[in-house]
């Protein structure tokens, strides 16, 4: 049987996916997606122009595509269901934060970045620690149960 057929104790229902969780997934996807294209940005500008270092711009740029590799995961671990994939997403956007503030400090064109990237981290935090989240990926509170809802018991 393949993954789908045979659902692993990291995909707990069958029920369909609930939309804070795709929507968190969509987020991360983004800001991987961003750091990509960021990093490829900079590996161009660092091979092709004239750097003022070009070992310090092409490591520039691998780094903020290798950066890429953990919100890319997490959205797919998200899409999936898997429980793991929280904490990377979560570390994500704890990251994004003080970046944003960084990009809100400067006089240029950044601010509107800085206010986008505060956007999108904030709405996914709140996504990621939301309930209907946790149920979803079947991570356990306090008690080793999953997550009931408020009213169920």
């Amino acid at each position: 049987m393949s993954r789908e057929q045979n659902p692993t104790s990291d995909a707990p229902h069958s029920a369909p996916r609930p939309g804070r969780l795709t929507a968190a997934a969509a987020l991360a996807a983004l800001e991987g997606t961003a750091l990509v294209a960021g990093g490829v940005c900079v590996l161009v500008l660092g091979l092709t122009g004239d750097p003022d270092s070009r070992t310090q711009a092409v490591t520039g740029g691998v780094t903020l595509i290798a950066l890429a590799l953990l919100p890319l995961l997490a959205a797919r671990g998200l899409l999936l269901r898997r429980s793991w994939s929280r904490g990377p997403a979560l570390i994500t956007q704890i990251v994004a934060l003080p970046v944003a503030y960084t990009l809100l400090q400067a006089d240029s064109v950044a601010i509107p970045a800085g206010i986008a990237l505060a956007a999108v981290a904030l709405t996914a935090l709140v996504l990621l620690v939301h309930p209907e989240t946790t149920r979803a990926l079947g991570i356990r509170g306090p008690g080793g149960d999953v997550q009931d809802a408020p009213n169920e018991k």
